[in-house]
């Protein structure tokens, strides 16, 4: 196995040390997967310890271990070239930047064997290696988030990218659409991520452990029964926006996971949310940075809640 630089990447803190491995992943890890399929991923020596595999589940972590994982697509077949209609907002030798629909999947995963976003690119052109299933892949939007994403095409731009994304100098705004009238008009939420205790399919900023998680935020406009809000992110954690304003009593319309039935909507039917803006560095040291609006069903909600309609 060879440790990619892209994918999950851990330092162990004096904190982890003596933790095993299986927990650690279990309480850090971004990939939906089963305990099982992580116990079979380690004993496969898909996970990488200071740049060697480890097949020992009880492993304990030393502070200062170098932890890399790429286990959610240890069980999904090779990737297909599919035919995609893709809003292409610019394509060089290096990268290709594209306003991601929702209802798509970045990469095949668990559950998600094709129709990605990937499928989708492979029709169009080769992407460099970016770890088993994730050639080019240096970030995510969740299935049911629209916007701006960046893919590379080549390994400089692999590596250009990667780097910037790992140390958060990339510049990335969403725009999104919640309850909670008494938000305040800006601030920071600065929390730590994990998995959610009760729910492995969630996230939350309530956990012990994990890794840091930073949003800023802005209220944009005040309406009757909603609120619009832009969100600038620091980090780029799973779910991270979704967690942040759920638990501070302003989840997304339309999230019925970190929502729950107030997430409900009838006016539209997945999470409002939508990566507006993208920055970063190109591998030629250009400094670029691409904006696409919200798609229909976005602004279509966004009219009818100035109108006075209820969520």
């Amino acid at each position: 196995m060879i440790c990619s630089p892209i994918r999950e990447v851990w330092r162990a803190t004096d904190d982890d040390a003596g933790t095993r491995l299986d927990r650690f992943l279990e309480s850090n890890t971004d990939a939906e997967v089963t305990r099982s399929q992580m116990a079979r991923a380690i004993g496969r020596g898909e996970i990488c310890v200071n740049g060697a595999p480890v097949t020992k589940a009880g492993y304990k972590l030393r502070s200062g271990d170098l932890i890399l994982a790429d286990i959610d697509a240890s069980e999904v077949p090779d990737l297909s070239p599919e035919p995609m209609d893709l809003e292409i907002l610019h394509l060089d030798d290096d990268v290709i930047v594209v306003h991601k629909p929702a209802g798509i999947v970045v990469h095949p995963a668990a559950g998600h064997p094709s129709g990605t976003l990937v499928n989708g690119l492979l029709h169009l052109m080769e992407l460099p290696d970016g770890g088993h299933l994730r050639p080019g892949i240096v970030h995510r939007l969740d299935k049911d988030t629209s916007g701006v994403m960046v893919v590379a095409r080549s390994a400089r731009g692999l590596l250009a990218l990667a780097q910037q994304f790992s140390a958060h100098t990339t510049q990335r705004t969403y725009e999104a659409l919640v309850l909670g009238k008494h938000l305040p008009d800006e601030g920071t939420f600065d929390t730590l991520h994990g998995r959610h205790p009760k729910d492995r399919k969630k996230f939350s900023g309530r956990v012990d452990r994990g890794r840091r998680a930073v949003t800023h935020y802005r209220v944009v406009e005040r309406l009757s029964h909603a609120v619009r809000v832009e969100c600038r992110l620091e980090t780029g954690r799973t779910h991270q926006i979704r967690v942040h304003l759920a638990e501070a009593a302003a989840p997304l319309i339309g999230d019925t996971v970190y929502g729950g039935k107030r997430g409900t909507s009838r006016l539209i039917d997945r999470q409002a949310l939508h990566a507006r803006t993208l920055g970063f560095v190109h591998p030629d040291g250009q400094a670029l940075q691409f904006n696409a609006d919200p798609p229909e069903d976005f602004t279509s909600a966004l009219h009818a809640l100035r109108s006075g309609k209820e969520p």
